[in-house]
């Protein structure tokens, strides 16, 4: 788990990108200009911080550059923006920031640029479950939200991975008890994260949130099981 700030002027992206990175298990600061960044970089001593490059007050690599001249560039910066040029993320690279996203943001280079700022910094320390160290030039996907551990390609999930059913049913009833178990099963899998979930399923966010709704599922039980 690491502590992050998105920094963005528009809410409906701070609203999204921290339902993603609050599902993925990091604790999320908001920020809407740069003198809310500047409060909360203070405040929340964040392990990666979003950028957005257009803000009304000052703007992303305008803030960037204060954060680097003042010795508070501490931490890795992921700079966005949907109408910056090249040579504004050429600039904003050459400052300090890690990587640079182009709106709209894709969920899989979200997660991937996040993780790899993460464990290039050493913000694998600040993920739960962190085993010994993995070079940072060597880490995976897999090893950056694992601390480094390799996962089991089987895991015991008990009741759960030995689900036994009653075929002496209508199809309906068997198959809903089928689905329940199948969704019960990822989820343990993938310690309650709804967005790998919805990944490994195939199924869009909402709809999977309205089917486990639907067959009755505990969203709670993936993430007890993997602090268990």
């Amino acid at each position: 788990m690491a502590n992050i700030l998105v920094v963005d002027d528009e809410l409906g992206i701070r609203d999204l990108l921290s339902e993603i990175l609050n599902d993925e298990g990091h604790n999320v600061e908001l920020a809407e200009n740069a003198a809310q960044a500047r409060a909360a970089r203070h405040r929340a001593r964040p392990d990666l911080v979003l950028l957005d490059i257009w803000m009304p007050d000052t703007d992303g690599v305008t803030l960037l550059k204060e954060w680097s001249a003042s010795n508070l560039l501490t931490m890795p910066v992921i700079m966005m923006s949907g109408h910056a040029t090249i040579d504004t993320a050429v600039e904003a690279t050459r400052i300090g920031a890690q990587a640079f996203l182009e709106k709209p943001i894709t969920l899989q280079k979200l997660l991937k640029a996040v993780e790899q700022g993460l464990a290039r910094e050493g913000g694998r320390k600040a993920i739960a479950g962190t085993s010994a160290p993995v070079p940072s030039s060597d880490l995976t996907v897999e090893a950056a939200m694992t601390g480094g551990m390799t996962l089991p390609l089987v895991q015991d999930l008990g009741p759960v991975g030995r689900q036994s059913f009653d075929l002496d049913k209508p199809l309906r009833d068997a198959r809903d008890e089928f689905e329940k178990a199948y969704f019960e099963f990822h989820l343990a899998n993938e310690g309650g994260s709804m967005t790998r979930v919805a990944d490994k399923t195939g199924l869009e966010r909402t709809h999977l949130y309205r089917k486990l709704k639907q067959l009755g599922v505990d969203l709670s039980r993936g993430k007890r099981q993997s602090h268990g």
